[in-house]
Formats: structure tokens, sequence, C-alpha cells
């Protein structure tokens, strides 16, 4: 995993909050008693964990450490455990495993996500939101870049094509352990502000691992490429903002 920033990453807090907070109000449990926020990040989405559900015991999870730290520093009241979110599990059963943004870092999701359910309790819910973004210029760019310049060696065996299957293949991984799981897609179109932003929402998220194996001056100039790239895909509008539409898909599985 990379050492993620958190304030790069919180750049673009409001586009990341408000599929996180469209997962929220889907779930129907109304009084869990153990809720885990699974890849928690810097806790910015944890925090309203705590306000749906004020009595619940909730327990953060994230590997990087500079997320927990900000996380911990804004609700320290709330358990934050450091781990390998592909690995970690809970000591007993649970009533809500919320995830948002987070499962499309790790692999082998056929295997994974029966093995989340597995660890709810009778009626408890899993809810999982992950970017399924892959087909557009942003993370396309971000391939093209990375194989057409001298970095090529160093970046290709951490390039992801896609890492989030169709919808139609999480209800497969999920319809033997809930009757009726809710799948679905959104696509945000989010309006971005100052010059070539797309870069810089990319740089807290999936650009992150490739910025990271580079040291300088590769690393500027892998950025000033791809920067060249985005700008010729996402153009500002006339009033100057950006458009960058975001596709993000959905699942609130009841066990």
């Amino acid at each position: 995993m990379p050492v993620w920033d958190p304030s790069q990453y919180l750049k673009f807090a409001d586009h990341r909050l408000r599929p996180a907070l469209d997962l929220l109000a889907r779930i129907p449990a109304e009084a869990p008693g153990t809720v885990i926020d699974l890849g928690c990040g810097p806790g910015n989405v944890t925090t309203h964990l705590r306000r749906r559900w004020p009595d619940a015991r909730i327990i953060g999870v994230d590997s990087s450490p500079q997320m927990l730290a900000k996380a911990a520093a804004a609700m320290p009241e709330t358990r934050w455990i450091e781990a390998d979110i592909g690995t970690w599990e809970p000591d007993q059963p649970v009533d809500v495993i919320y995830s948002n943004a987070a499962l499309h870092w790790l692999g082998d999701h056929g295997r994974l996500f029966p093995r989340l359910m597995d660890w709810l309790a009778p009626g408890g819910v899993l809810a999982v939101q992950m970017p399924r973004n892959y087909e557009a210029a942003s993370h396309t760019c971000i391939l093209d870049t990375a194989r057409l310049g001298p970095w090529r060696e160093a970046l290709e065996p951490l390039l992801r094509p896609s890492p989030v299957a169709a919808p139609e293949a999480y209800y497969r991984f999920l319809s033997t352990h809930a009757e009726r799981p809710d799948i679905w897609e959104t696509v945000y179109m989010q309006l971005l502000q100052g010059e070539n932003p797309v870069v810089e929402f990319t740089k807290g998220s999936a650009l992150k691992p490739l910025m990271d194996a580079l040291s300088e001056p590769m690393r500027s100039d892998f950025e000033a490429a791809y920067a060249e790239r985005i700008a010729s895909a996402y153009p500002p509008e006339k009033n100057g903002q950006t458009l960058f539409p975001f596709r993000r898909l959905f699942m609130v599985v009841q066990k």
C-alpha cells in the first residue's frame, strides 16, 4: 500500500464524501452494536458513522499510520486499529461492515466479499463503495504515461488496469450469502476548480503508488507527462470549472 498523504486526499473531501454518505443512507441498521469502518482513512467518514449510531462500538481499521493519526486527532474516543485490511479480522461477529473507497486496493474479490459476509452477525449488513472509473481518461492516461516513458520498468509491475469487476460479478459473489443483494452504480458529475485539477485529484488516490515508486527528477517528469495528457482529456469549461465524471459501484448486503 502507498504512504498516504491525508492533506492531498482531503483536498477533494467534499467530492469524496458524497458517495460515502449516499452509501451510509442506504444501510438498513437501526441500532447496531458493533460497526467496522474498514479502510477508514483519515476518519472523515467515521465521524458520520458515529453521528448516525452514537451508541454503537465503532472501530476504524486502516493500514496507513498517517491516516490513522489524522483520524485519532479528530476522534480520540474511537478505537483505531493499524492493520492490513486484507488480512485483519474482528474477534467476534459484527453488525455493520462499512467500507468506502478502500476494497479496490485488494485483489481476489471472489474470495474477499464472501469472507466479509462471514464476519457478520445474523441480520448484519455489508456496505461497500468502490470507484469503477478505470475506463475513464483519468485512469487510462495513468497506464499510457507509465508505459511510454523511461519509468516503465519501475512502474509496470504496479499497474492495475481494472481491480473492480462489473456489478454482475458481485451479485454472484454475494448471492449465496444474501437473498437480495442491493447493487448499483452512480456516475457523479464532479465540478473541479483550479489548474488541471484532475491531476490533483488522482495524486491523492490512483496516482499515489506510482509517484511513490519514483525518485526525483523522474517523479516530476512522470507527473508532468501525465498532466499533459490530462489537460487535453479534461479541458476547462468557459467558466473555469473542469467536468470530471466519476463512476462508483455500491452494494448493501444484509445477511
